[in-house]
């Protein structure tokens, strides 16, 4: 597993530093690794891994993140939205939702493809996904504040395992044409670095506006999901200001904040 520097443009606060393997297990354990390494945040925050395959790629509620080789892309980025100068703790519990906002503009500035967002982190075009994203906290070391930001997103057409097949997208079988990774990394990452600017300096309805453009799942879909008085069926009525997915139950509206939805077609 060898790392190597990228040619990688820097956008504002991210790629100060970008490291390219062939193959790892994860882009979000290398991030979370060199980030228990550091000495202070600002040698950590915006820290870009990309991976041509990952062997161990995961995604939300412990699923695995299908990585061949050379057929899509695998980033992970180091974000601190705790420093954020207005409101931290809600620019942190917005973050997924500003990067997913910050990667279909980057998809769309390279293929125009009209994606869609379903909270509370993956990207759609159609009925089949195209890109997933994992934030997890980084609890070790003094950089204890740092999110690690992965994205995977399927560029070129692959075989796909079958319980894949009938789910999954890629840019590429989608337009009809070639597309350039490279390409794809700059625009989202550059996407990426302005909704975080956005996150930062407290722009929140800019970041909740921009999503909820792109979400209609958000407001009117069936949805279940388990709590510990049991199994929930409810009616999407969209998202809070903080983000969480607010779904009509009877006559009541619940609040949502974790990932652990299934939605019913």
């Amino acid at each position: 597993m060898k790392s190597s520097p990228f040619n990688l443009p820097r956008v504002g606060r991210i790629g100060s530093k970008a490291l390219h393997f062939d193959s790892v297990g994860s882009t979000n354990d290398v991030a979370a690794s060199y980030v228990a390494q550091r000495v202070s945040d600002e040698e950590v925050e915006g820290l870009v891994v990309i991976a041509d395959t990952q062997t161990a790629g995961r995604g939300r509620r412990g699923h695995t993140w299908f990585s061949p080789p050379g057929a899509g892309l695998y980033v992970s980025v180091v974000l601190m939205p705790m420093r954020a100068r207005v409101e931290p703790r809600r620019a942190t519990s917005l973050l997924t939702l500003a990067a997913g906002v910050a990667i279909a503009e980057g998809i769309h500035a390279v293929t125009e493809l009209p994606v869609n967002l379903k909270w509370p982190n993956d990207i759609y075009v159609g009925r089949r996904k195209l890109a997933g994203i994992l934030a997890e906290a980084s609890t070790t070391g003094p950089a204890t504040e740092a999110v690690i930001l992965g994205y995977g997103i399927n560029v070129a057409a692959t075989a796909y395992p079958p319980e894949l097949s009938e789910r999954a997208a890629s840019l590429e079988s989608e337009i009809g044409r070639r597309v350039d990774r490279h390409q794809v990394l700059v625009e989202t990452l550059a996407a990426l670095s302005r909704r975080y600017d956005d996150l930062l300096d407290g722009r929140f309805d800019a970041i909740l506006d921009a999503w909820r453009l792109r979400a209609p799942s958000a407001a009117g879909a069936y949805v279940s999901w388990t709590t510990s008085d049991g199994l929930q069926l409810g009616i999407t009525a969209g998202i809070d200001d903080n983000g969480a997915l607010l779904v009509e139950v009877g006559d009541r509206i619940e609040r949502v904040v974790s990932g652990e939805l299934d939605w019913i077609n």
